[in-house]
């Protein structure tokens, strides 16, 4: 076994080599771009991003022309959110979210609010799991978009994305969900799930980093969104700029592969994360799971220990790659919003570390993991005058 031990699948993932192996040629002697029409080299390269929209299409449920291409999810839940609020403006100004969303989603409210938008920003109860009947309290005659993520970031919470989708459906209101962290583990269909739009990209799943996509319904009801980048009118004038085709092979080669592995991938890496979380708990006090143990994704694991400073306890062992939450804020010294909003105690926010395994975790690095984290935690608490306080309240 080698070290450092990666375990932050959630910040990203390596390129599994089937999906590199399906990306080469397209770096090389498939190099065209799929824009050029004249010759072979863009028929080829067209070939390779309308053979892998429909691959990804299939995946999702939906129909091949729904499937937009971007940079990343940050780049689709711009292009989701603004770009409803701009092309339905004159039907309403009122648009629904969740505390516990990521900052993509978060900060493009908060931008359009400048802008005259009101904004709702529904909070979740303490195991991060929103209140259905207060979304439906909040729907106004102005709200045009709710957006709720499938499943968070740092605590692995997955929301109930079925029944939200058929209240805004009664509600003739549109529904976009960041589906990032999700489509590698659960099974996401736009029509079942009544989904209007849906971000995903491939660097969570073992794809390249630099791609991701937008599904976006084209009938019953009709998206039309607002281009946020003017330019050559690629995908159907909703993203402009020259195809990523490396990266969009990529992607859906990764959610292929996802697919097909899902089911024993699933298994295998729940036993690992409740093995990881039963020994903590029978080894250490203080321990605890932050985020809904039941609606969780698979491979997700935050926890507190308390009396021990989480960056401390990072540092204490660099041999094991972990975090405190999204990568996006890992140089914020403040707590993970995600976290507040579950109204966690002040030593609690904390002390929160977030695991996170994947296709690549073995059964002896979860077990070198388990025992760096005890081995490292007990130091930590000898020297905290906090743990010395409870430890004599105990006795």
């Amino acid at each position: 076994m080698k070290t450092p031990i990666y375990m932050d699948y959630h910040a990203t993932t390596p390129v599994d080599k089937r999906v590199l192996d399906a990306m080469l040629p397209y770096f090389s002697e498939k190099f065209g771009n799929a824009a050029s029409r004249q010759y072979s080299f863009g028929w080829i390269a067209d070939e390779a991003v309308e053979s892998s929209r429909a691959m990804i299409a299939k995946l999702i449920g939906a129909q091949t022309r729904e499937v937009v291409f971007t940079s990343s999810s940050t780049e689709s839940n711009n292009l989701a959110i603004k770009g409803i609020a701009e092309a339905w403006r004159q039907k309403g100004n009122h648009i629904i979210t969740v505390q516990t969303e990521h900052k993509s989603v978060l900060d493009v409210c908060k931008r359009l609010e400048k802008y005259g938008f009101e904004v709702t920003y529904l909070p979740v109860d303490s195991d991060g799991v929103l209140d259905l009947q207060q979304l439906f309290d909040t729907f106004t005659p102005k709200t045009i978009l709710v957006s709720v993520m499938t499943a968070n970031n740092e605590i692995g919470v997955i929301q109930q994305i079925t029944e939200i989708g058929k209240m805004c459906r009664q509600k003739n209101v549109f529904f976009h969900t960041d589906a990032t962290q999700a489509i590698g583990y659960l099974n996401m269909n736009v029509e079942k799930m009544n989904v209007d739009l849906m971000s995903f990209n491939a660097h969570k799943i073992y794809g390249p980093k630099g791609i991701g996509a937008l599904y976006v319904r084209n009938a019953n009801p009709k998206v039309k969104l607002a281009m946020q980048m003017d330019g050559g009118g690629h995908e159907r004038g909703m993203r402009s700029g020259t195809l990523n085709v490396p990266g969009i092979v990529g992607l859906a080669k990764a959610m292929e592969l996802c697919s097909i592995e899902r089911e024993v991938e699933v298994g295998r890496l729940s036993f690992l994360r409740d093995k990881m979380y039963t020994t903590f708990k029978s080894e250490l006090e203080e321990v605890y799971l932050n985020g809904s143990h039941e609606q969780r994704l698979p491979h997700n694991l935050n926890l507190s220990f308390l009396h021990v400073d989480n960056n401390a306890l990072m540092m204490s062992m660099k041999d094991v790659a972990l975090s405190t939450g999204a990568a996006c804020s890992t140089a914020d010294p403040e707590p993970s919003h995600v976290l507040k909003a579950l109204h966690l105690p002040n030593e609690q926010l904390h002390s929160a570390v977030r695991f996170s395994l994947g296709r690549f975790t073995t059964d002896e690095e979860v077990d070198y993991v388990i025992h760096r984290t005890i081995e490292n935690v007990q130091k930590l608490r000898k020297l905290s005058p906090h743990y010395h306080k409870f430890a004599e309240t105990t006795i």
